[in-house]
């Protein structure tokens, strides 16, 4: 038996007026997961649970079938682990934003992008690089990473800081959702001096000059300690792999001792190599029962409140990873069963996480269904066949052991 779980990162959402009242998923061209949930098993999911920030990092904890509320420790030593840093018991790892910040002396400094324009990852290197030569010491060291995603280590740090994720406050003046509580000084501080390092760099000149968002602050969020969660093999009898751009799904994949696969183009964005996803998943099935495909554009169209970005995002997902990996599985392989989800949603019109549930499908070669006219789309929820699944950390169990927990 193969496992496959396909993931469009917030690609879930909410009715909105431009598309006549439809969700994303119902706006756009999709036949491959509507033909899907035509002959697999649908439902709602909850992967947030009451009490947790609605963010991927608890958002696909779940979906990898640890409970959140057991193995959770915070979003940055899951990328620290994707990135190869050891943290040690006193270590405490925070995830660096390259932000563009809008100095209005007037309005207030608000937070304009938490991406930098998608800056790259060979800018966002040199950037992270002066800032270690800059204001690295015995206590904190910066490590680049991908695009605008970075990762600073504290060592003896605090992890108890109130920090707020750069998405959740675009277009707000940042005064109010700074670091607050133990350690949130030293936090202030050292974005506070990362500003005048960052204004007056090259990289930033340059893309200035081209018209380009500039990266001219740090934002530290998303601390935690080292995570400790059980190998799937031993907790599922399996071995796999796992696909993603972001170094936090890979880290998730990593701390479970899943095979991370490197797909050449795989950015992030909209423009990320969709069909090698398809193609590397499919070659890894030849040794691996198990594949865990993450594509995170949808999630950042969504925090870019771009509708047309985020429908371009869920149509090539349909259409360049799932029919492939659906028709591979059918050509090569005998019995499959195939999981298609999104972590959590992104509605274009908060332009951040949110914690209701998600629509899911599961299909088993092996028991087709025929629905005809099914969609896959938040329309699931009202859908009397439809599973309603409280504890998403469950619905792994539910994949590869045919039972709830």
């Amino acid at each position: 038996m193969k496992y496959v779980v396909i993931i469009g990162d917030g690609m879930a959402d909410r009715p909105m007026p431009e598309t006549g009242g439809l969700t994303v998923l119902q706006k756009a061209a999709t036949p491959n997961m509507d033909r899907l949930a035509a002959s697999g098993t649908v439902g709602m999911v909850r992967t947030i649970p009451n009490g947790f920030p609605p963010g991927s990092d608890v958002a696909n904890l779940s979906i990898m079938g640890y409970n959140p509320e057991v193995y959770y420790t915070g979003r940055a030593p899951l990328e620290a682990a994707s990135m190869g840093i050891s943290l040690g018991p006193d270590d405490v790892a925070y995830r660096c934003n390259l932000v563009t910040l809008n100095f209005d002396g007037d309005a207030g400094t608000t937070m304009q992008d938490h991406s930098s324009g998608h800056i790259t990852s060979e800018e966002g290197r040199e950037l992270i690089v002066s800032l270690n030569e800059a204001l690295k010491s015995d206590e904190i060291v910066f490590y680049p990473g991908v695009s605008y995603r970075h990762l600073m280590v504290w060592k003896n740090g605090s992890v108890k800081a109130d920090c707020t994720p750069p998405h959740d406050i675009l277009d707000r003046k940042v005064a109010e959702y700074l670091p607050s509580g133990d350690g949130s000084q030293f936090l202030r501080d050292l974005m506070e001096r990362s500003v005048s390092i960052m204004q007056r760099h090259p990289v930033n000149e340059k893309r200035i000059a081209a018209g380009k968002r500039p990266a001219n602050s740090i934002w530290l969020w998303g601390q935690g300690k080292k995570p400790t969660v059980p190998n799937y093999h031993e907790k599922y009898g399996i071995r796999g792999a796992l696909i993603s751009a972001v170094d936090l799904t890979k880290g998730l994949g990593v701390c479970a001792g899943l095979k991370i696969i490197e797909v050449p183009g795989a950015t992030g964005w909209i423009d990320t190599n969709y069909s090698g996803k398809a193609e590397y998943a499919l070659n890894a099935l030849q040794d691996a029962d198990f594949v865990y495909i993450h594509v995170e554009a949808p999630d950042e169209a969504g925090h870019c409140g771009n509708l047309e970005f985020k429908i371009k995002a869920v149509e090539d997902l349909d259409a360049l990873v799932i029919g492939p990996v659906f028709r591979g599985l059918k050509e090569k392989f005998g019995e499959f069963r195939l999981l298609l989800m999104p972590d959590h949603a992104t509605p274009i019109c908060e332009r951040t996480h949110t914690s209701e549930p998600v629509p899911f499908v599961i299909y088993d070669s092996r028991r087709e269904k025929n629905d005809a006219g099914a969609t896959y789309d938040e329309s699931i929820a009202s859908r009397k066949d439809a599973m309603i699944v409280e504890k998403g950390h469950s619905l792994m169990d539910y994949l590869i052991k045919e039972a709830l927990v």
